[in-house]
């Protein structure tokens, strides 16, 4: 029945833990954002080179769909 009881106070501190950390983030300005995130895969990160051979392949490809 102890190991119960201790097991209930472990369980307690780690929740209690988990809850300050949250409020601690929310505080901290971790979720001001809402709507980049969302759409930041939506952007290129760098502009392509031209070596770049998946760039030389959609080009070909596209220009022989136009033909």
């Amino acid at each position: 029945m102890s190991v119960i009881v201790i097991l209930i106070i472990i369980g307690i501190i780690v929740a209690g833990g988990f809850l300050a950390s949250f409020i601690w983030a929310v505080k901290s300005g971790q979720y001001d954002d809402t709507y980049s995130p969302a759409v930041r895969m939506l952007f290129d990160d760098s502009k392509p080179t031209e070596n770049d051979p998946i760039n030389i392949d959609s080009d070909e490809n596209s220009k022989s769909k136009t033909k």
